[in-house]
């Protein structure tokens, strides 16, 4: 009788564990096939492209000439990543992985520091640094105190940098070293969008391009919070998800993860 009992509770407690796995499938595998990111083709994550230079232009429009060792020359040079995945300082994935086009393919770090100005500053000194241009690699806190990079610093010495840089200084710091640009219709490569505050954001404009009507086009880059890899991003307004902007008479500027006024462009001293 007694091994009669353990047997009808052996198939009992089977039976049992059955049926929770039975349910837990239930609940896992629609989410799990309904995923967004699942029912995406293989290759969408896969990049073509080399550089910004060789993101295609819209039909009729032709990249703005840019003089040889200028900064907007050296950011078409900038190589990207040939997976387009977005990832923070600490390896994980970005949770929004809708609002970029292409990934540059610079470090982030491995700390959460290199968020949205801190990648336009980065751009900014590593295009000086490759200039030997120390001297102009010089940023400023909140206080417009001053920190610039000592003469003819070796690559652990402008790392340093701007690690510091990256803690001491931000968006309004950026915003209030900068100057405006007070004519949208002039914007240029090396250009900034920014607004400064707690919370602000600040974009970078890595390349445009002109038709023979004279409208201008142009691609914004940015990074984020937390710190995470600096990407070209798409236009939200476009259906098929291309990078161009469109110069026109509105005064706001609808990114994915911001909206800009066209008074918050600013340039480099």
């Amino acid at each position: 009788m007694e091994s009669l009992m353990h047997l009808l509770f052996a198939e009992t407690f089977q039976k049992y564990q059955l049926m929770r796995l039975e349910t837990v499938l239930v609940i896992i595998l629609p989410c799990f096939m309904h995923s967004p990111q699942n029912n995406l083709p293989q290759d969408y994550w896969r990049n073509p492209y080399q550089t910004i230079a060789s993101i295609p232009l819209p039909s009729g429009f032709k990249r703005t000439i840019e003089s040889n060792g200028s900064f907007a020359s050296w950011l078409r040079a900038l190589p990207l990543k040939k997976n387009k995945t977005v990832f923070l300082y600490n390896g994980e994935r970005k949770a929004n992985q809708d609002a970029q086009f292409a990934v540059i393919d610079i470090s982030v770090g491995k700390k959460d520091l290199q968020q949205c100005a801190d990648a336009v500053i980065r751009l900014r000194s590593e295009y000086l640094y490759s200039q030997h241009r120390y001297n102009e690699i010089d940023f400023c806190d909140n206080n417009h105190h001053h920190y610039r990079l000592a003469d003819h610093a070796n690559r652990n010495e402008f790392d340093q940098y701007l690690a510091k840089i990256f803690s001491y200084c931000g968006t309004l710091s950026l915003s209030n070293q900068l100057k405006p640009v007070h004519d949208f219709k002039q914007v240029e490569a090396g250009d900034v969008l920014i607004y400064g505050g707690s919370p602000g954001h600040a974009m970078l404009v890595v390349d445009v391009a002109i038709n023979h009507s004279g409208e201008k086009i142009y691609l914004l880059a940015q990074s984020y919070m937390p710190a995470q890899d600096i990407h070209v991003v798409i236009n939200p307004a476009n259906d098929n998800q291309q990078p161009w902007y469109k110069v026109s008479a509105k005064t706001t500027i609808e990114t994915p993860e911001w909206v800009f006024k066209t008074s918050q462009l600013k340039t480099w001293p």
